[in-house]
């Protein structure tokens, strides 16, 4: 299948009004996913600007100094002063910081990118180096720290990182009126564009009528779990990466939430479980099979589901699909549309200004084979 991809048709929607990206992307949904889909496209949009919370920059070194590069068109390097996209705390400081670094040469040596990241409690700066960073260079690190107030740093090269303080990151969420508080690590994945996370889950949670049980797979640290759960009698959500379980638990305590069962488990390990292929001690004190699973929430990475996980969650009734990457939601769609209709279609612009689109897809079984 070809790969699908937000093409730029007429004016580029990198420079077109905001409206009118609006527009192009829903023209894209609906030239692409209208053989599953009669109904109306719902479509979230983002903030025009400002609104990422997370964001990477190349450095470019010249004449002694460093400044801010992002990749152009055919991989080419684009000098940058600031950047509207980011939130407003990022954009401050980026100038600020690369003011600082350019006054030392042991800070500004060898730095080839910088990662930000604006969480609800701090914001973190990310160093990443092509050298090798000792004890002295925490000392120089310190250095930029004291030049900022409620800015804390990491740096990085290969096979080393240099901590100053424990990130503290955490986000503030605001679902149907209700305040959920969300924990995470620096390496962990989130939804970069705040306002639209909230669209996406309100989203979510709107597709649930009479949930019993919830099986949720990818779950993260918990970003869609702990408000869907209020939804439902029991959820099991599971999850590949260790220190996401361990923020997501910390995380029901933190909500006190008390009706969820996080597991680290990937898909395929659960599809095992299910199967009675395998036996798993991380599973030994949790019944599996005492859930009645009405809905099933899956949020891939780009690579989008596998055969085995299609196979799996055709089996029950209620499937929420949330997808980064159309091209595998459409391969997804094709099978999954043998025994299930899609009901509700949803597009999320979590990454406005560019090419990117999220989806969000409701499936409900059909009843005859």
């Amino acid at each position: 299948m070809e790969c699908l991809h937000l093409r730029e048709c007429g004016s580029c929607t990198l420079f077109s009004p905001y409206d009118e990206q609006v527009e192009f992307k829903l023209d894209f949904l609906r030239e692409n996913f209208s053989e599953f889909y009669k109904g109306d496209f719902e479509f979230f949009k983002s903030h025009k600007s400002h609104y990422r919370t997370r964001a990477e920059f190349g450095i470019w070194h010249e004449n002694n100094a460093i400044s801010y590069t992002m990749n152009g068109v055919n991989g080419n390097k684009i000098l940058i002063k600031n950047c509207p996209k980011v939130s407003f705390e990022i954009y401050d400081f980026m100038p600020k910081l690369i003011e600082i670094l350019n006054q030392f040469e042991s800070l500004k040596s060898r730095l080839f990118g910088v990662e930000f990241i604006d969480s609800t409690s701090e914001l973190l700066c990310v160093l990443l180096y092509h050298k090798r960073l000792d004890e002295s260079f925490k000392n120089e690190l310190e250095i930029l720290k004291s030049a900022f107030k409620n800015v804390n740093f990491i740096a990085r090269s290969k096979g080393v990182k240099i901590v100053l303080d424990e990130p503290n990151l955490s986000d503030k969420l605001k679902i149907d009126d209700k305040i959920y508080t969300l924990n995470y690590d620096e390496n962990a994945f989130i939804q970069p564009n705040k306002k639209v996370n909230e669209s996406m889950i309100g989203w979510a949670k709107s597709c649930v009528k009479n949930g019993t049980d919830l099986l949720e797979l990818y779950c993260g640290h918990g970003n869609f779990t702990l408000p869907l759960s209020e939804k439902f009698r029991a959820v099991l959500a599971t999850e590949i990466s260790k220190s996401s379980i361990k923020n997501a638990t910390k995380n029901c305590k933190l909500n006190n939430i008390k009706n969820i069962n996080f597991v680290r488990l990937s898909a395929d390990e659960l599809m095992s479980a299910f199967n009675h292929e395998r036996e798993f001690n991380r599973l030994k004190n949790l019944d599996i099979f005492s859930y009645d699973f009405s809905h099933i929430l899956v949020d891939p990475p780009r690579a989008g589901l596998s055969k085995n996980v299609i196979e799996f969650i055709k089996n029950y009734e209620n499937i929420i699909y949330i997808s980064c990457n159309p091209s595998t939601l459409k391969e997804n769609l094709c099978e999954l549309a043998k025994t299930h209709k899609v009901v509700r279609f949803a597009g999320f612009d979590q990454f406005a200004n560019t090419h990117h689109l999220e989806c969000g897809v409701l499936l409900t079984r059909n009843f005859v084979f």
